[in-house]
């Protein structure tokens, strides 16, 4: 099999959303193609982050709805989606409280490479974290 082909944003959007018919299908062949093990897939974490980005301001998608099409994307067979644990943690953690998923993210990603300090100004989403220190706190 051939190297993988990135997915773009646009496409997850096109093909959850489907607001575009002929994009739709198209999206929907790709991934059908995938699923089949006709080829392989690979996406970004940031890709993930302007999916939620974009149907949370834009299509108003409820966090439990968005949850819902990224685990889609991250269960789905032949798509590898890069930091795939983190992604599902911070998708997870982004659904469990009241913050963005930027913040679900690094909160994922400081478990992950076990910092004991975080600088932020930004104290709401971070002063709860196990075993995490503050440097600032405003």
């Amino acid at each position: 099999m051939d190297n993988p082909i990135f997915v773009d944003t646009n496409v997850f959007l096109r093909f959850f959303v489907r607001d575009v018919e002929s994009f739709y299908q198209k999206a929907k062949e790709l991934f059908e193609k995938a699923e089949n093990g006709e080829i392989k897939l690979e996406t970004s974490d940031l890709v993930i982050a302007e999916i939620v980005w974009v149907l949370e301001s834009f299509y108003e998608f409820s966090k439990a709805e968005i949850k819902e099409v990224v685990d889609t994307i991250l269960e789905a067979r032949n798509i590898k989606v890069a930091n795939h644990s983190r992604v599902k943690e911070a998708v997870d953690l982004y659904c469990s409280g009241k913050m963005d998923f930027i913040d679900a993210y690094n909160i994922a990603y400081i478990k992950a490479k076990s910092f004991k300090k975080v600088a932020t100004f930004d104290v709401k989403h971070f002063k709860n974290v196990e075993g995490i220190t503050l440097e600032w706190r405003m």
